[in-house]
């Protein structure tokens, strides 16, 4: 069947999304569940796709990254096509329609955890290149398929494999890693479908916040107790502690949407893109998710302190995570956190911490070529950018390609992104089967 045509995948694609989500790859539980999940799902691939195991060179990259390389009729600039295979703990207070490691098929969708994150995303770019594998068909450039075990506990094995292509000499011409996903009425009063394609992601950041005091007895408290600096402290970090600014993405994405609404919304979003700094004082104003499009995050997320119930504790501490804004690095954010706190007897200490990635650019021929792609999987849906407040393991790669972009092909309506990292996390079939044919396309059309 031709590229424009119906997906043409042959039975069996929720069957194998299926099989991957049965084995429970939870990368935050690995030291109680053993590695032996893990190598089951490399070993999984394996059976499931025989040509591709025949045709392409497959490495494990220490014990969770696997990488492959579908050598093409060029090997300069290559194409790199990422997923992950771990998945996020699972409640079991938590009431699920279907258990989240069954894998049910059910009513023309997949059910569980790893469906939408990132099994799903896998699995259609497996079928998409064992498909092409069975038509004969060789890419016009080297592709590798770059698949990390460890990306939701920030893991290394996706910085391993970047570090192996980068020390190989190897330059991707394009990254395609997770990210946004297609969805219906992105913003209030905008028509029609959009492929939301994140073309940046904000940097991550934890820091842990610690004071020491004098310990003693909670009847003749002092006045400064170690509990009262990170508290303190911990408060004086309000959501305005860093500068909003609007980023190119963001700009290009409502430029985008006011071609897409009518009347008094058209205006306003055409007025938003017109005026960065309007935006991003609209953006603070209206909180949450577009305050955090604009600025730098703080959250508190653990403190801990005292051992009982009437003893003052000698030390106390917070840790808080951070999500920096395109523009900003994790030295200026530690800087500004410390500045902020104004308190020498409170220790910042970084954890860890990774820095934003630079803007790839909506005007060159990688972008053109994933809004071909959906075209074609996705007729009527606009290709839009738009910054990613997530970490991905693409993160790893911006430093040596500038083209870096992340993007899952699958439909997820608002109730099924909440249920990534939540409760009966879902694919429809159908979404599937468009995912693996924006893939066929994207590859077959390289140049």
């Amino acid at each position: 069947m031709s590229e424009s045509g119906s997906p043409a995948v042959p039975p069996g694609i929720a069957q194998r999304l299926s099989r991957m989500i049965q084995l429970p790859t939870v990368s935050a539980e690995r030291a109680e569940r053993g590695q032996a999940p893990f190598d089951a799902f490399a070993d999984l691939l394996v059976e499931l796709y025989p040509l591709v195991h025949q045709h392409l060179e497959r490495e494990r990259i220490g014990e969770l990254g696997i990488l492959y390389r579908w050598r093409g009729r060029v090997t300069e600039q290559p194409v790199v096509l990422m997923a992950h295979f771990d998945v996020v703990p699972v409640d079991e207070s938590d009431a699920w329609t279907h258990p989240p490691f069954e894998g049910r098929i059910a009513g023309g969708w997949v059910f569980g955890r790893g469906a939408l994150d990132d099994k799903g995303p896998l699995v259609v770019v497996m079928d998409a290149v064992e498909n092409l594998l069975s038509a004969g068909f060789t890419p016009a450039r080297d592709v590798y398929l770059s698949f990390g075990g460890d990306e939701e506990t920030f893991g290394g094995a996706a910085r391993v494999i970047a570090e192996t292509l980068r020390d190989r000499g190897v330059e991707p011409w394009l990254v395609l890693d997770e990210g946004g996903a297609v969805v219906d009425a992105p913003l209030p009063f905008v028509r029609g479908r959009a492929a939301m394609v994140g073309v940046g992601e904000k940097g991550v950041l934890t820091l842990r916040l610690s004071a020491r005091g004098e310990g003693g007895h909670a009847s003749a408290p002092p006045v400064r107790t170690a509990v009262r600096r990170i508290a303190r402290a911990v408060e004086r970090l309000s959501p305005a502690t860093f500068r909003a600014r609007t980023p190119g993405a963001v700009t290009r994405m409502l430029e985008l949407f006011a071609t897409r609404a009518d009347g008094i919304p058209r205006r306003l979003y055409g007025l938003l893109a017109a005026t960065p700094w309007l935006t991003a004082r609209v953006f603070t104003a209206m909180g949450g998710e577009p305050a955090a499009l604009v600025r730098t995050t703080v959250a508190a997320t653990m403190q801990s302190g005292g051992t009982a119930a009437n003893v003052l504790p000698s030390q106390a501490s917070a840790t808080l995570n951070l999500r920096i804004a395109l523009g900003e690095s994790v030295a200026s954010t530690v800087k500004r956190v410390r500045r902020r706190i104004g308190d020498r007897h409170v220790t910042v200490e970084v954890l860890e911490g990774d820095g934003p990635s630079p803007e790839s650019s909506t005007d060159n021929a990688q972008f053109a070529l994933i809004a071909d792609a959906v075209k074609v999987s996705h007729p009527g849906a606009a290709t839009v950018p738009y910054v990613m407040m997530a970490a991905t393991d693409s993160r790893h790669f911006h430093r040596f390609s500038p083209a870096v972009y992340r993007f899952a092909p699958l439909e997820m309506t608002k109730a099924q992104r909440a249920s990534i990292h939540g409760v009966d996390e879902r694919v429809e079939i159908a979404a599937l089967e468009r995912g693996e044919l924006f893939h066929r396309t994207l590859l077959q059309r390289l140049e």
